[in-house]
């Protein structure tokens, strides 16, 4: 299948503003774009490209006063396989984790491994390892948190998220991370397009989404604790300990965020 993605972002700034952008498609995909998703801006000013510590491609721009759009329209390739379920997959015991999964073991912004480690133990101590205890995991904070966009607030975290019972997409992979951490299982989160295919209407707004993958078995997997079923159409576009990582955007400066679209549909072949 065929997956158009793309974004319109709107700022109006009242001075020159830098800033950090983090919306390419992921490298791993790179096999699979049709149509780059180039980063383009109106007016037309110069974009520095770099990577960043987990590998993520980044830009760098100073926003002019007034109005700046971004705009991306690319064209990707999918293989249309829903996420795989290999329920067997075991967990690896911490002494024998590589070295690069022990990063996404400890606490970060958003996931605060130090005041959930007793509450993941009381409710995971006893669901088997590998596969099922992550899969109880997202079973659970699927069933603990109430999704709405009314509930979105940048500066929530995973307890946060525990207590209030309500958030958006990142909440949800936030606390199945850090409980996932709690539980000696390496876990990060992972930004990008997923539209609506293969499931049934009404259709929410697009945005981008969040969801995470946990280390099993010497394999990374992907988890979404909000869908928490298999889904196709997934494009990564960034990775990290959590959305404090991988922020579509961060400015340096005041700023207005005036519009918002992101597009993400199955193209007819």
């Amino acid at each position: 299948m065929k997956i158009r993605i793309g974004y319109e972002i709107v700022y109006d700034c009242p001075q020159p503003t830098p800033m950090l952008l983090t919306l390419g498609v992921h490298y791993t995909r790179v096999s699979d774009v049709i149509i780059p998703d180039y980063l383009m801006t109106e007016p037309s000013i110069p974009i520095n490209a770099y990577r960043d510590t987990f590998g993520n491609w980044c830009s760098r721009i100073v926003a002019p006063k007034g109005r700046l759009r971004l705009f991306a329209d690319g064209l990707v390739r999918d293989s249309g396989v829903p996420d795989r379920l290999i329920s067997q997959a075991k967990q690896t015991p911490v002494e024998y984790l590589p070295d690069e999964t022990l990063v996404f073991l400890l606490g970060s912004r958003y996931c605060e491994t130090d005041r959930m480690t007793e509450i993941a133990w009381q409710l995971f101590e006893n669901a088997p390892t590998g596969w099922a205890r992550v899969q109880a995991i997202c079973d659970y904070v699927n069933r603990h948190i109430e999704f709405g966009y009314q509930h979105a607030r940048r500066t929530k975290t995973a307890w946060e998220a525990y207590q209030d019972r309500t958030g958006v997409c990142r909440d949800f992979a936030h606390l199945a991370i850090t409980f996932c951490r709690c539980m000696n299982i390496p876990a990060r989160y992972c930004t990008g397009y997923l539209g609506d295919m293969g499931m049934p209407p009404p259709y929410g707004p697009m945005d981008f989404a969040g969801w995470f993958e946990a280390y099993l078995d010497g394999q990374w997997y992907t988890f979404d604790a909000r869908n928490n079923i298999p889904r196709i159409g997934r494009v990564l576009i960034a990775r990290g300990r959590d959305a404090a990582d991988v922020p579509i955007s961060c400015t340096f400066g005041p700023n207005t965020l005036q519009s918002f679209m992101v597009r993400t549909e199955e193209v007819a072949e």
